[in-house]
């Protein structure tokens, strides 16, 4: 009996294992799909566009449409594609990242390590700042920015992004280190060490997984705002996403789909590259609390 039943629950499991496959492959194709279509679109010619379907290949691969989206296309008055924005986005991703997840690694510090009458219900006034809407905060932060000097500016916009990512990197590092042991710091402080030398030299060096999370998290939400950029951000200061809106929403001219899917693909690669390379330690980071509790 053994015999026969052995080799028909081996078949189910290659069954079952197929069909998982199968759903898997079909999802992968299915959110891929756009980013095909986009890529090949962006190596044809208008001629070709015309003369063939979406996903069709290019008769000629050809690079004037890239050409022409980095440094000649208009955006708006201005005919000199995205790259000055492109940089813009830069000078407002790496300043406003690198200070939230500072701020956030030391009020996750504080709100764990170094408790204080009314420090949960700060932390709890500070946590409902991840659930308000952009929409809440437009006229306050315009009148802000107006009393600081700092409208219409770069200045402007990493200010923003700081102060409204904030209230997520102090959420990411609070729960990180509240599963950290407490006679770790104590111990620490029984050898002589103060606040910041706890920090600096204990807490930030095990903070490798939730640092990496961060910095994702926020250069993916910074990176891809077009709200606050579009609000906040004024001609040579603007992001890259608010450049693709008024290169695709420009009514002169013959509508260049290659251009157009050129300079989307452009203000993607960025954030699709820093999950390529660092999607895997994204998950191990947020897992890392849940493994130490």
């Amino acid at each position: 009996m053994a015999s026969q039943t052995a080799p028909s629950s081996f078949n189910w499991s290659r069954i079952h294992r197929g069909v998982i496959y199968a759903l898997l492959l079909t999802a992968a194709l299915f959110y891929l799909l756009p980013l095909l279509v986009m890529v090949l679109t962006s190596f044809k010619t208008m001629d070709d566009i015309r003369s063939g379907n979406l996903i069709s290949l290019p008769k000629e691969f050809v690079l004037d449409a890239w050409s022409k989206a980095w440094s000649g296309a208009c955006t708006g008055i201005r005919c000199e594609g995205v790259e000055s924005y492109f940089w813009n986005s830069v000078q407002i991703v790496v300043p406003a990242v690198l200070i939230s997840t500072f701020l956030g690694a030391l009020n996750g510090y504080v709100f764990t390590k170094w408790k204080f009458r009314g420090s949960e219900l700060l932390f709890g006034l500070l946590l409902f700042g991840c659930f308000i809407p952009f929409q809440v905060v437009l006229l306050p932060m315009a009148q802000t920015l107006g009393l600081l000097g700092l409208a219409n500016s770069t200045t402007g916009l990493v200010f923003v992004h700081i102060v409204y990512g904030m209230a997520f990197t102090t959420l990411f590092f609070r729960n990180f280190y509240i599963n950290i042991p407490g006679e770790l710091v104590k111990a620490a402080q029984l050898d002589g060490a103060g606040f910041f030398t706890i920090f600096w030299r204990i807490l930030l060096p095990i903070s490798g997984p939730i640092i990496v999370v961060t910095i994702i998290w926020q250069t993916t939400q910074i990176w891809n705002d077009f709200l606050f950029g579009v609000v906040y951000g004024s001609g040579d200061t603007q992001p890259i996403t608010v450049a693709l809106n008024n290169l695709v929403n420009t009514s002169t001219g013959v509508k260049e789909y290659n251009v157009h899917m050129a300079a989307a693909i452009i203000a993607g690669l960025p954030t699709l590259l820093v999950y390529v390379l660092a999607g895997k330690y994204f998950v191990r980071g947020l897992t890392a609390g849940s493994v130490k509790g």
